[in-house]
């Protein structure tokens, strides 16, 4: 009987076939889409802060009514035909990533609480078995004071998933870093 096929980081193969061109979706955005529109970036970076050049970010996220574009979430709330609040990047060659999108509206989350605007993200690079979920929570958020989920995270650790807003050339944009390990880790979710 051969041995067990030995266990395999997810290595690199996802950045040379899923951050294509053709596979990355970073504007989220159409000319009708309704909202506030941001633009989100960041720098992922490794436990020794060295930025990781062939890291995979996907996020997904409610319209800006706070109603995800899936079947399961059934609310009441409008659905957006020209958002779809899905997005895929890759890392450029300095360990960075950006996102057109919009700041979406609050959630409802388990037992009907009021969960504050947040954008879920999902990292997938070399040396994981599988990807790390996280939130980005925005700093100038009133309602993140009743987050229950945010609420779970030690206040110290909270900034390592709230992204602080700043004026560009073309308009909003919230900063958000991910840190794999080590000193100032980002926050991430067992889901």
């Amino acid at each position: 009987m051969p041995g067990l096929t030995p266990s395999q980081t997810v290595g690199p193969y996802f950045h040379f076939s899923l951050t294509t061109e053709t596979a990355e979706v970073t504007d989220l955005v159409g000319p009708k889409t309704e909202g506030e529109r941001i633009k989100v970036m960041g720098i992922v970076r490794n436990g020794a802060g060295e930025p990781l050049p062939d890291a995979m970010i996907e996020i997904w996220q409610a319209n800006a009514a706070g109603r995800y574009n899936h079947p399961a979430d059934t609310q009441a709330k409008p659905l957006d035909p020209d958002f779809c609040g899905f997005g895929r990047c890759g890392t450029d060659a300095d360990g960075q990533f950006h996102f057109k999108t919009i700041k979406p509206g609050a959630v409802r989350g388990r037992g009907n609480s009021l969960q504050a605007p947040h954008i879920n993200f999902a990292i997938f690079a070399r040396g994981l078995l599988k990807q790390l979920y996280t939130r980005l929570y925005f700093a100038d958020e009133p309602a993140n004071e009743n987050d229950p989920v945010l609420a779970l995270v030690p206040e110290a650790r909270r900034p390592t998933i709230t992204a602080n807003r700043s004026n560009g050339p073309d308009g909003l944009v919230y900063r958000f870093d991910i840190v794999l390990r080590g000193e100032g880790e980002t926050v991430f979710f067992d889901v």
